[in-house]
Parts: C-alpha cells; structure tokens; sequence
C-alpha cells in the first residue's frame, strides 16, 4: 500500500514541505511544496499535527543495566568506583528473566522516544546467562526494533589485573565459539537487516590483548564489525600506561583494531594526533553526553572527530550511568554538551546529524538514518501540542530546545510501531510491573 505522511508541520529533510509517501518498507518519495504524489497514494495520513524526523539510532547501550537504575550503591561516583561498585552486584543478581525483562523495557523505552535502530552492549555472562545474545534477540522482535546486539566479553579478572569479578568473566575459547554460534544463527546482511551482529570485547581493563586480536580476526571472517569502550576516563589512560605502556588508542592499533569496521564508546580522551589516526582509519566513535555527564568523564571531541573523518553518532549508554533509555533526550544532552565544550554554533542539526547518519555510519548502514527515496520507511513523528512548545517558532528546533521526550508515531519498515505515544504490542502498566518486582533482587544488598 502506497501511504502518503502529507502535510506534516516539518520534515528533517529538504523537499519534502508537503510530506513523504511509503510503500512496501520503503521511503519511495518526497512531495515538495505545491505537488502532490506522483502516483496516488491509496492511504493518506493526516501529518498536520507531527514534525518528522527519521527514525533515531542509538549506538551504544547496556539494557541489563535498567536493573539498577541511581542504585544506592553506585550513584555519585566516577567510572572505575561505579564499576567495582556494580560488578559483583550485576553478576549475581543478572538471572535469565530478568535479563528478558531488561531487553524488553529497555527496546520499549527507546522504541517510545522516537528510537527505531539501536545497538546493545552486553559484555555479562555469568554462570547461566549464556543465551543472553539469543534471550535479546527475542526480545527485539518481539518489539519490533531493528537491533545491532553485540556478543561482548569480558576474560580479565580481579586475579589478573583486571576489574570485574572472577564470576563476571569466561575464558577465551568459550568467548570465541559462542561468536560463531550467534553470527551464523543470527547475522543479517544487506539493506533492511533486522537483527545484525557485532563483536564487542568490553573495555582495556576487562580483556587481554589475545581477545582483541582473535576477535578482531573473526569480525574480518564473517564480515561484522567491532565495538568497545575506549577513551573514556583518565583512570583508563593510566590503567592502560600502567599495564600495557601504551595509550588505549596505540592498544587498539597494536591489536588490530583501526579499521572502518570499528565504532567506539565514548570517546574522550584523545590527543590531536590520536583524533587524525582515528579519524584516517574511519574507526566511529559514539557519544554519550548523559553518561558522560553523569559520571563526570568528560567532554568527547565530536568536532575534531568528524573534522578528522569518523563518523560520530549517538548513544544512551546504559540505564546505570544515564538512567533511562530515552533517545530524543540524548539529542538535547549532546547539543547542550557541545555548545559548552564549543560554542552556540554547535546545533539542533548537528546534535540531529549524530543520531540519525552518523550512527548509521558508526554501525556500517547505508539504508537507515535519512528521509530519501529508497531509505527504510524508519521514521518518528513528533506533536508540539504539549505546553512546553507553545510559542515555539522553528519545529525542528524545538524538539531540542523544549525538550521532547516522547514521539507521537514511530514506524519501522512501514509498520506502525507506536500510536498515540504508546507501544503497539507491549503492555506497557504490566512490563513496568514485571520488571520493577525483578529489580528488587538488585537492592538486597543494601
């Protein structure tokens, strides 16, 4: 069915005054001011309340951490304290269900601020969560979220110098042939992928430098890319000069991870000459600003990063060091965040540009992240109805500076995925329920 999105108050995308039509998944055309479709539409929705962006991209997430959102023990702390603080914490309480649970309101949280791609971390496989890449996978579908879910790792303890627990940990071959289980099971390719895998070794302080290199030898195998943390505290540079007598960014070269496949978390601390190498290398780089400012790490060099060529996009982080998983929010933190570390020519278009191309970029898609014909019909439309638009004069705009949190409509390959801000086919009372009873297990610590 041809649908026509006519009339809406504004589009982010040029040309397309009077909307845009929809057919079979697809972006299939833009209707510019004073036309109309090319060919009739056989359904037309009534846009004239919505502004529409495409669909936004999260980058970079840890969705078993909404277990343990501002969780006493870990609140008011820096990286490495807030790690040691929840790690034990994580691996002992993170069970199968509740992990489900975890997956399920975390896409449904992202799904609801206008989020239709999203890429998750998940690093923790403890003693009976070795499914977790399947469990999430589940829940994806089950939401209806495109979904990069990464086979994360972690093999260097406290015993070994490393940071998380014994119990938080697997070892290197368990690590590498649960990778091709879930690459083959579940890796699509090409334009309109679903579920995507990516191989992700957690951080320098929770892997050795073996892991790193035999991931990033299989990821050239199967041809999926590559994730990790890197750069994003003082602690980390020292961990790294003290352990390796190298900065993190001369350990990812070492390891053989400067390669276009690679995106980043975070991305902080980097001189200029470590910006121009990564940035020749095309390795991405996504900033978190609410993470970032919640534990005070610092400020990422998003001018300098795109200046040097790599793509920069956007992500939540996890609900631990953000506490929620609200997109649309996180493009207001980035464009408040870079105007203080630049000045106010950092815009609602840029902060827009991270979340939208440039994740798509960071997460190697070429048929997400724009309103143009031929792109996947991924859109999130947006009302200005409640008091804090009133006045406001440029809609785009104002989705960032009022503070939107919430889109109206978000559609996925053509499809529906939210009407009237509520999730099509979640219960959203009852997944609140379930899932706040399951983190009650996480405080009985305190």
């Amino acid at each position: 069915m041809r649908l026509w999105l006519k009339d809406p108050i504004a589009v982010l995308a040029d040309g397309a005054e009077r909307g845009l039509v929809v057919e079979d998944g697809r972006i299939v055309e833009l209707i510019a001011r004073g036309h109309v479709p090319s060919t009739p539409a056989q359904a037309v929705f009534d846009a004239s309340r919505h502004v529409i962006t495409p669909g936004l991209i999260n980058t970079h997430h840890h969705v078993f951490q909404t277990l343990t959102r501002a969780h006493p023990k870990a609140i008011n702390k820096e990286l490495f304290p807030w790690l040691t603080a929840l790690y034990p914490i994580w691996a002992r309480h993170v069970k199968p269900e509740a992990f489900r649970l975890a997956a399920r309101l975390a896409a449904t949280e992202l799904l609801m601020s206008g989020c239709t791609t999203a890429a998750d971390h998940h690093y923790l496989f403890p003693l009976g969560l070795e499914d977790a890449v399947d469990i999430e996978v589940e829940e994806a579908h089950r939401v209806g979220i495109r979904m990069t879910v990464t086979r994360g790792s972690m093999n260097l303890s406290e015993k070994d110098g490393g940071l998380p627990p014994d119990s938080a940990v697997q070892d290197e071959d368990t690590i590498l042939a649960d990778c091709e289980r879930v690459i083959a099971r579940y890796h699509e390719r090409g334009p309109n992928a679903k579920i995507q895998i990516a191989l992700a070794p957690c951080s320098p302080f929770s892997v050795t430098k073996s892991l790193m290199r035999q991931t990033a030898e299989l990821a050239a195998k199967h041809d999926c890319r590559l994730h990790t943390h890197l750069g994003e505290t003082r602690d980390e540079d020292a961990y790294c000069l003290h352990h390796f007598e190298c900065r993190p960014v001369d350990y990812l070269e070492e390891t053989g991870w400067m390669s276009e496949r690679v995106w980043l978390a975070h991305g902080i601390h980097f001189n200029d000459d470590e910006v121009a190498r990564l940035g020749r290398a095309k390795v991405g780089v996504c900033h978190c600003p609410t993470s970032n400012m919640v534990l005070a790490s610092g400020q990422c060099r998003t001018r300098e990063l795109e200046a040097a060529g790599s793509p920069v996009g956007l992500g939540v982080d996890g609900s631990a060091s953000n506490d929620n998983s609200n997109l649309i929010e996180a493009v207001r933190h980035a464009l408040m965040l870079n105007r203080l570390t630049y000045d106010a020519t950092v815009s609602h278009l840029d902060a827009f540009r991270w979340a939208t191309e440039g994740s798509a970029r960071c997460l190697g898609r070429d048929d997400i992240g724009r309103i143009a014909p031929g792109m996947a019909a991924d859109l999130a439309l947006f009302t200005l109805d409640e008091l804090r638009f009133s006045g406001a004069g440029d809609p785009l705009a104002a989705l960032v500076l009022c503070g939107a949190h919430r889109a109206d409509r978000v559609m996925i390959d053509g499809v529906w995925k939210v009407l009237d801000g509520l999730p099509v086919d979640i219960d959203v009372a009852r997944l609140r329920a379930e899932h706040g009873a399951a983190a009650k297990a996480f405080l009985e610590t305190i």
